[in-house]
Formats: structure tokens, C-alpha cells, sequence
């Protein structure tokens, strides 16, 4: 197996890919709708799409592929929701009001740094050489591509506050990966419709108008693309990479971000650019020409996520299986001992 080739890392640099795009289309709405009337509308259209989806899903008889949340998910998804979609947004709006855009921006890199820092310290993934010197790579790139020398005024409370909300969206995804092996799309969904309705009460809180039916459904779509699907591709990612992996991958969605924009206004690209590029291009490659191979040994463990018949799940069905893969059931690990490259997944999430 080479690790290039995980379906994760496909995963994790596609919701970057869409995550980066509806930034630009999210500038361009910001002239029409008011800033938390539009957070409000990106993350409900985000919610929206995805559970008509899955109710397109479910008719069409596709639900089986995917495990559905169980009681002992709800604690660590409504952690990850309290956090990520009502902490967070609030810290973000309360810090860019008291910080300069260009020290917002920078600050914002820290989501990336903290998630990796809880994912190793806490959760106790694995991280060697090349993967913390990639995801400094990345990081500086991210840094260099925000950093703006007309600094401007900005108070210690307002840069603790974004502080604060990329805090909570480290906690947000690390809590997370706990609830990875569960339905994607649910997981984005109740996300989406949490962090919708806390930005929409704060919307009309503060009195900021509707905007006109077609800004309203662009907003949605928008949110829909760049938020629900990014969002259902970053929890696949977290399944098989971890937090830190997934989260340094996904760093590189302002890069892309920063591209299309670039290309929509047709703006020359500057040497920040493409020096920002080059720092994200080498720590990418650092990420994607890891090798991790040791003797591990696996625990006996029963749960339930969607799976193929692979190496990790050889095991007999006490129901009728019409051989569709994937699939998902509950289904039970022996403890086996082996040694072949792998990730922190929902399987190798072993000390070294």
C-alpha cells in the first residue's frame, strides 16, 4: 500500500479545493449581504442541501454504505458542533471587529497549528520529522500568502479572541475524527444547521437585513458547495488520515482560494503568491511522500463504519449480504499482529 494514494488524502485536498473556491464567491456575496447574514446563509445552505440529499440517498436505497450515528457519537458531535459552529463564529466576528484584516488573516493560520498540536499531544497521533516539517511548510506558506504589511490597529482582546475561535476549531476537529467512522453527510448536515441557526439568531439580533432572493440562493449554493460537501469530504478525510494530516492538507485552501481569484480578476500573481505556493507545494510533498511502516498490533474491537473486505476486515456476516462493497454493519476485530504502511485511521490509532 502507498500512502499517496489513500483515498483520504484525495478527500482531504478536494475540500480544500472547495472550501478555497467559495471564498472569492463569499467576497464577491459580502458586497450584498451583510457579513453574519451571509455566515447564516452559507451554513444553512450548507445543512439544507445535505439533508435533502440524504433523503435523495435514502430513496434511492444508498443509505446502507454508511454507519449511521449511535448514542455514544451524540456527546463528541455535539462538542464538535458547540465549539465549531457556535464558539467559534462568535469569537471570529467579535475579534475581527477589534483586529486589523491583515493580523485576522495571520491569525487564522493557527486553526491548522492547534489542531495538529491537540491531534499529537492529546489524541497521540503519530508525527515524525517530515510530517511536522511539512505541516510548518504549509503553515508558513498560509502565513506569508495572508500577511499584509499595512498592519493597521488591533487590540490584545481582539487577536485573543480569533485566537480563541481557531481554538475552537482545532477542538472542533479533533472531536470530530471521533465520530468520523459515522455518515459524513449526517455529520456535516447537523453541523451545518447548528452553526446556521446560531449565526442567523446573531443575524437578526443585530438587525442586518434579508438580501434579495437571488443573493439568497446563491448564498446557499454557495454555502452547499463550499461548505456542506467540503465539509462531508473533510470528515472521510479524518477517517483515514487523523487531525493533523487532515488538517494540514486542508491549510492549503487559501493557496486555491488565492488562485482562482487571482485568475477571476485576472491579476498578475505576485512574488508573495507564488512564494506562498512553493511553501505549500514542498510541504504537501513532504505529507504525501510519507512512509510509516512498523510492527503493530491490533486489539480485539467491534464498531461500525462503512468498509471493504480488506486486510484489517476479514469477517463472516450473520445476515444476507448481496456482496455490495462498501458496506456497513457492526462487525468485530480480532487481534491480529502485522507490519504494513498506514496512517492514524479508524484502525492505527496505536501508541509507538
Amino acid at each position: 500500500m502507498h500512502l499517496h494514494r489513500s483515498p483520504g488524502v484525495l478527500a482531504a485536498l478536494a475540500a480544500a479545493v472547495l472550501f478555497g473556491a467559495s471564498t472569492p464567491l463569499a467576497k464577491q456575496l459580502l458586497g450584498e449581504v451583510a457579513p453574519w447574514r451571509l455566515a447564516s446563509l452559507l451554513y444553512l445552505g450548507s445543512g439544507l442541501g445535505l439533508t435533502l440529499y440524504a433523503l435523495l440517498r435514502g430513496i434511492a436505497g444508498g443509505e446502507a454504505t454508511e454507519a449511521p450515528l449511535r448514542a455514544p457519537d451524540w456527546p463528541w458531535l455535539l462538542g464538535a458542533v458547540a465549539f465549531g459552529g457556535v464558539l467559534g463564529p462568535v469569537l471570529l466576528m467579535y475579534g475581527l471587529r477589534a483586529t486589523s484584516a491583515a493580523t485576522g488573516s495571520l491569525l487564522l493560520n493557527l486553526e491548522s497549528v492547534l489542531t495538529a498540536a491537540i491531534a499529537w499531544v492529546v489524541l497521540r497521533e503519530n508525527v515524525d520529522r517530515r510530517i511536522f516539517l511539512g505541516m510548518l511548510a504549509i503553515v508558513a506558506g498560509g502565513a506569508l500568502l495572508s500577511w499584509s504589511p499595512a498592519g493597521g490597529a488591533s487590540s490584545a482582546i481582539g487577536m485573543l479572541a480569533i485566537a480563541g475561535a481557531c481554538l475552537c476549531w482545532a477542538i472542533d476537529n479533533n472531536l470530530t475524527r471521533a465520530v468520523s467512522g459515522g455518515d459524513p453527510v449526517q455529520v456535516a448536515a447537523i453541523k451545518g444547521w447548528v452553526a446556521g441557526g446560531t449565526n442567523l439568531a446573531l443575524a437578526s439580533a443585530f438587525g442586518q437585513p434579508w438580501p434579495s432572493a437571488a443573493m439568497l440562493a446563491g448564498s446557499a449554493l454557495v454555502g452547499f458547495v463550499g461548505y456542506g460537501l467540503s465539509l462531508v469530504l473533510f470528515v472521510r478525510a479524518l477517517r483515514a488520515l487523523g487531525a493533523a494530516r487532515t488538517g494540514a492538507y486542508f491549510s492549503t485552501a487559501p493557496f486555491v482560494g488565492a488562485a482562482i481569484a487571482i485568475a477571476w480578476l485576472g491579476e498578475a500573481p505576485t512574488a508573495v503568491f507564488w512564494g506562498a505556493g512553493a511553501l505549500m507545494a514542498l510541504g504537501v510533498w513532504l505529507h504525501l511522500s510519507e512512509r510509516h511502516e512498523h510492527e503493530h498490533a491490533h486489539e480485539a474491537m467491534e464498531h461500525e463504519h462503512a468498509h471493504e473486505h480488506d486486510a484489517h476486515h476479514q469477517h463472516g456476516h450473520d445476515f444476507d449480504w448481496d456482496g455490495q462493497e462498501p458496506h456497513s454493519h457492526p462487525h468485530r476485530h480480532e487481534p491480529m499482529v502485522h507490519s504494513h504502511p498506514h496512517f492514524p485511521d479508524l484502525h492505527h490509532r496505536h501508541g509507538h
